[in-house]
């Protein structure tokens, strides 16, 4: 696997971090998570283009994670642009809902056919499972929203990435990063400033180590974060390998 930050930032205007996108590479799958805005320009910028996504999946409906969601189905009715195979999109039940409801506003202009839109609604009360041969996936409820899903990708040989999305301190982000390889996490804001729906450096340290998870990505960074040592807040309940996540920063998962 390797993994790229194309965003790791919020809803607030920022030169250097995006809205939340991440993208996972594995052989000749493409898989992206949430694509807030900016995500396309900074797809490019990894040298990928949409028609490259295999899979996107969504953690929930907050515009920072979906707004470009519409623009990306324009800019795939574009001629030069047109799939040719298809893009399964998945997040969570009530996904097909939204969706119906943003044709009802830009009618059909974002409307794909059939064979080439596919989407997979999981379940927002429990535990979710796809098998697409390469890898699996799983799903559990996070705490944030009442459609906020977190994802784990494995692979055949057992590497497996964690995806929280947004989340509050939850068991099942527990539970689904159970000795993960890496778990990518959300880490909001400093611990002074802990608000509801989010977690903080310190918090996401102790959901990891109780997890056993062998590698913490923290990313979702406000830009209060900036004047704060996040790593050392992190420190006080995780110590194995941490990296903080900026915009473009690529790593290998051996």
């Amino acid at each position: 696997m390797k993994v790229t930050i194309l965003g790791s930032g919020t809803c607030v205007p920022s030169l250097a971090r995006s809205s939340c996108s991440v993208l996972v590479r594995m052989g000749t799958d493409a898989l992206l998570f949430d694509s807030g805005p900016g995500t396309m320009r900074r797809l490019l910028r990894a040298g990928l283009a949409i028609d490259d996504i295999s899979i996107l999946f969504y953690s929930h409906l907050h515009p920072d994670h979906t707004a470009e969601f519409v623009p990306w189905l324009f800019a795939t009715k574009y001629p030069k642009n047109l799939r040719r195979r298809p893009l399964t999109i998945i997040a969570a039940t009530g996904f097909v809902r939204f969706y119906e409801k943003l044709k009802q506003a830009y009618g059909d202009w974002i409307v794909l056919p059939p064979h080439i839109l596919d989407i997979v609604e999981l379940d927002t009360h429990g535990p979710g499972h796809l098998d697409f041969g390469a890898f699996k996936v799983a799903s559990l409820p996070m705490a944030h929203t009442d459609e906020s899903l977190g994802y784990r990708i494995t692979a055949q040989d057992g590497t497996s990435i964690v995806y929280s999305g947004d989340t509050d301190v939850c068991e099942n982000l527990v539970t689904l990063a159970r000795e993960a390889t890496v778990l990518i996490c959300e880490s909001a804001l400093p611990d002074a400033m802990k608000v509801a729906g989010h977690l903080t450096p310190s918090l996401a340290g102790e959901l990891a180590t109780r997890a056993g998870v062998k590698k913490l990505v923290l990313t979702h960074f406000y830009p209060e974060c900036d004047a704060v040592d996040i790593a050392a807040e992190c420190r006080k309940t995780y110590q194995g390998p941490l990296v903080l996540a900026e915009d473009l920063l690529e790593f290998e998962i051996p």
